[in-house]
């Protein structure tokens, strides 16, 4: 019988055979690594799943735990806190009219004491930083209260008041610092003066308080026969704040630390 072929027909190669062989190989193997990926993520997932069933309650009670205290939170916030600073607030009006009208030379002790002692039906600052010491207000009655210590010669309780007060203010802060070091000054403890009229100069670094610690700490340092330092606080000045009213007569200083 003859044999032909059909047009277009070619025989296959051996080649191309033995290609397919390959990539029918390789399409197994990665069927396989895919399979085992697979079954490592499930075997993964399980353990998984049975710790989750094992510490369901433990689980649950954190989540719990975790929900309370936000709600607590937020509930302490809205309810205690916010009314507890308005309330504080309200109280501290008067307190704060009589320190102003002292610190402006009207019956100074008289007014000072009454802003500590409240006036009027209105708490003064000691029992508001006592009542809402939690409260921004409660914060700041604390330095009123060292403040009009101080003024009032009762050193020891404005240290006590001052140093109970914390405040991001670059103004305040330094200043509540600065008035440490004054009633140190005043108590005749020069070393504690001099330590707390550095900290007010260092801490926010300003055109208002710096020269005017700076210009404290130079003076202690002085007394206390540290002339190095004293120079260095009055060309501190001089160079970096001979804007200031410090500046005025910071040459004489200088010369009297040379």
């Amino acid at each position: 019988m003859a044999t032909y072929n059909k047009r277009g027909y070619k025989a296959p190669k051996d080649k191309e055979v033995k290609d397919d062989s390959v990539t029918a190989t390789a399409i197994n193997e990665k069927d396989s690594a895919t399979a085992e990926v697979f079954s490592t993520l499930d075997r993964g997932a399980n353990v998984a799943e049975d710790w989750v069933a094992k510490n369901q309650k433990i689980i649950i009670g954190l989540v719990a735990a975790a929900a309370i205290f936000t709600i607590g939170y937020l509930g302490y916030q809205r309810f205690i806190a916010a009314p507890q600073q308005e309330e504080a607030a309200n109280e501290m009006f008067v307190a704060q009219q009589n320190f102003q009208k002292a610190a402006d030379g009207v019956s100074s002790d008289s007014l000072y004491k009454l802003s500590l002692n409240g006036s009027e039906g209105k708490f003064g600052f000691l029992k508001i930083a006592d009542e809402y010491s939690g409260t921004d207000a409660g914060n700041l009655a604390n330095y009123y209260a060292g403040i009009a210590y101080l003024n009032t010669g009762k050193y020891t309780e404005a240290i006590d008041y001052l140093n109970k007060f914390n405040s991001d203010d670059i103004v305040l802060g330094a200043l509540a610092k600065g008035a440490i070091g004054d009633a140190y000054s005043e108590k005749n403890q020069p070393k504690e003066a001099l330590d707390n009229y550095i900290k007010a100069a260092e801490s926010n670094k300003n055109d208002f308080t710096t020269p005017r610690f700076l210009l404290k700490a130079g003076k202690v340092a002085l007394t206390l026969g540290n002339k190095a330092d004293a120079l260095k606080y009055f060309n501190d000045i001089k160079d970096n704040y001979d804007a200031s009213p410090e500046a005025a007569s910071i040459d004489v200083l200088i010369g009297l630390a040379q």
